[in-house]
């Protein structure tokens, strides 16, 4: 096996062998490390990543290291009807493993995620997996990464011997075969609820390629947690499952990572410096599979490759619709305009812009989560990262990339692995679209005649309205390249008053509107699906006629607050059953016993608890919270930084004097429930009719909002000033 040379001017390659032909992937440009596999396998779609992955912590004999976007341990990971001696659901199975096998630790972490994802996740993640676990199962949350970003790697390695890299996480909604059958008994979540049929894709890699995925994992963790793990020190046994067959062999595998600049670690982007090298570097097709396209960075790598007269077909799979609604008209707003720049770009007719299509799904549809990336039959790419800004600069990414180096045995794994998934999408054997192809000399006319009426491969529109277009604004708020919202921050609470009001008053809409955008979210979204909203709001106007109601719905925040239930939600069912007057009263004084009650359990708890059980980053927000008081206490009740019950539980931890954590309380909930109450009922008229004049009469007032806020503040640094 050899290791190709870069063509790239000025670059020099890390491998052990230089020949002619030009490599795309090189150590310290666009990728982390270049590494050798004894073994590779591509595995399509969740069933037979879960398969492999329950295969070979099996064979584990020293460490089990799982980093991912999401986790759950309730999930049932092989579904058949077969008998086994071990446990299918995740958290039991690892339990076991650890329990039988002295040595053995399993060390899994996951995002410290948002708010808005709570709903989503296993509930009490650190009391089922850490506290009720093993003392050899560790598990930490993520949160090790500037606002506003997220931990999105999704990783496994066992024993540094094999390892799993990319778009699956070990988690609820992901399992489906490639048939993705509309009537599937088997795709249920742990609650037995049905989902809609998912795409992704993961590829294994042994050897030194495993080993060094290790590395990454474990450095993660010590950045995290402040404990480096030790490396296995013995390979006694091969954890490859006797079931899962390679693709390739002796080969090399590129590590590409993005990475946010935060503390002392720099920003590393070698994930978007791979993706435009890919794309600069084909010659006949560029075949991608993802689940957003809203990178202008790409998107103009890819238009410039379709401007040329001689350049690559691109065909591009997407999923219908996002999964969400207030996803659909963010992200979807921002898709329909890379679209559009494409379409305007393909002077030749070489594009196709595709969504998978499966007879009797009804309004459901494919979610295509996979991210590959396909060049010609030279290039293989499978990782974690979206083509968004977020995934080239803001959340954490990892991709794996296989390049063939001229050799035939690889390039026809690459085409046939293409082959394969594009005969999933159409419903055809692979080998019917090799020929297709073949005899076509085109990847894009082959689809063309491929393209039918039933499974197929259906074309993309993704155009939206044009005033939702006009009204949304840019990627840089929707989509960020880099950190944005802990600037904010900082500068909120700055120890200097030379922030010009200006840019006080922009800080001030855009909190407002992180608000009142959260607000929709959980009130119109598919989110509000998984609260049950309807259900919450038709409790809360059957009651709201009873004496007792304004008490019992104040009893709600308390036991709210205790499960972790969004504040915001419970704001906007008191506005929806008492009305504007009595429904502020009631989320005003609900929000501050809630506030207090989990102070007090904070208190209790104190510091070192609540950073075991969050991380680095309750320990820094505490010391902000601690250093600022009253005035700290505003900002994170006014800006999204930590859940409501977090940010509460940490000042008392932080032993804040209970006056100010009352008062700062107090007033930086104060924007937000006028905000959501008064308000609820025009953004509801704007989204069901959408109008300018609604949404210059909503503009007026979150202004209105914004410049309170501001005044607010200036108050504050006046009279409290000398307390920070």
């Amino acid at each position: 096996m050899v290791r190709p040379v870069n063509n790239v001017a000025g670059a020099s390659s890390c491998s052990p062998a230089h020949f002619a032909f030009p490599s795309i992937s090189i150590e310290g440009r666009n990728c982390w490390r270049v590494a050798r596999a004894r073994r590779a396998a591509l595995l399509v779609d969740a069933a037979s990543y879960y398969a492999a992955f329950a295969a070979a912590v099996e064979n584990a004999t020293e460490s089990i290291l799982i980093a991912g976007w999401d986790f759950d341990s309730r999930i049932n990971l092989v579904r058949d009807e077969r008998q086994r001696a071990l446990p299918t659901q995740l958290g039991a199975l690892l339990k076991t493993l650890v329990a039988r096998r002295r040595g053995l630790h399993v060390h899994v972490l996951g995002w410290n995620y948002v708010l808005i994802y709570a709903l989503d996740r296993e509930p009490f993640p650190i009391f089922n997996l850490d506290w009720r676990t093993h003392r050899r199962f560790h598990y930490f949350l993520d949160g090790y990464h500037p606002v506003g970003a997220s931990h999105h790697q999704k990783i496994v390695v066992v024993d540094d011997a094999i390892a799993f890299v990319g778009g699956i996480d070990l988690a609820k909604s992901r399992w489906d075969t490639s048939k993705h059958d509309a009537q599937e008994r088997r795709r249920v979540d742990p609650g037995g609820r049905p989902y809609a049929p998912s795409h992704d894709v993961q590829m294994a890699v042994d050897g030194e390629a495993a080993a060094a995925l290790g590395d990454l994992v474990r450095e993660r963790w010590c950045r995290v947690t402040a404990h480096r793990l030790r490396a296995p020190v013995t390979q006694s046994s091969d954890p490859w499952p006797s079931g899962l067959k390679p693709d390739l062999e002796n080969i090399f595998v590129a590590i590409a990572r993005t990475e946010p600049g935060y503390g002392v670690h720099p920003e590393v982007r070698e994930v978007e410096k791979l993706y435009l090298d890919a794309i600069a570097n084909a010659r006949r097709s560029i075949y991608i599979e993802n689940q957003y396209l809203t990178s202008p960075i790409l998107s103009e790598a890819l238009g410039a490759r379709l401007k040329e007269e001689d350049g690559p077909d691109i065909i591009i799979v997407l999923p219908e619709k996002n999964s969400a609604w207030l996803e659909e008209i963010t992200m979807g707003v921002l898709r329909a305009r890379m679209l559009k720049r494409l379409r305007g770009a393909d002077r030749f007719r070489r594009l196709r812009l595709y969504y998978p299509h499966v007879p009797g799904l009804g309004s459901d549809f494919i979610r295509v989560h996979a991210k590959v990336l396909v060049v010609d039959d030279r290039l293989v790419r499978v990782g974690s990262s979206n083509l968004n800004n977020r995934s080239m600069g803001l959340d954490t990414e990892c991709d794996l990339a296989i390049e063939s180096g001229g050799e035939a045995r690889i390039e026809k794994v690459i085409a046939q692995f293409r082959n394969r998934l594009l005969g999933e999408h159409l419903g055809v054997a692979p080998q019917q679209v090799a020929s297709v192809i073949d005899r076509k000399k085109s990847l894009a006319l082959a689809l063309d005649s491929l393209c039918g009426d039933e499974r197929t491969l259906k074309p993309l529109d993704g155009t939206v309205a044009k005033w939702l277009d006009r009204w949304l604004p840019d990627s840089a708020v929707i989509d960020p390249k880099h950190p944005t919202v802990e600037k904010i921050i900082d500068d909120f609470v700055a120890e200097d008053d030379e922030v010009p009001q200006r840019r006080r008053l922009v800080q001030g809409v855009m909190i407002l509107a992180i608000l009142l955008s959260l607000a929709a979210a959980w009130r119109w979204t598919a989110l509000a699906e998984w609260a049950a909203v309807d259900r919450l709001m038709g409790l809360a106007a059957s009651f709201s006629d009873q004496p007792a109601a304004p008490y019992l719905m104040i009893a709600s925040y308390l036991v709210g607050s205790l499960v972790m239930f969004p504040i915001t939600l419970l704001i906007l069912a008191t506005a929806y059953a008492f009305g504007p007057l009595l429904g502020f009263a009631c989320s005003l004084v609900g929000s501050l016993l809630a506030a207090l009650l989990t102070y007090g359990i904070g208190f209790l708890l104190g510091h070192r608890t609540l950073q075991r059980i969050g991380g680095p980053r309750i320990g820094r927000l505490r010391r902000r919270v601690a250093r600022h008081g009253l005035l700290a206490m505003i900002l994170v009740h006014l800006v999204p930084v930590a859940p409501f019950t977090v940010v509460n539980m940490i000042a008392g931890a932080s032993r804040i004097r209970v006056r100010d954590f009352a008062l700062g309380t107090l007033i930086g909930m104060l924007p937000g429930i006028v905000a959501t109450t008064l308000i609820e009922i025009q953004m509801e008229n704007i989204i069901r009719n959408p109008g300018m004049g609604r949404l210059a009469w909503l503009l007026v007032l979150v202004t209105l909002m914004a410049l309170a806020t501001v005044w607010i503040h200036r108050r504050l640094k006046r009279g409290f000033g000398s307390r920070r």
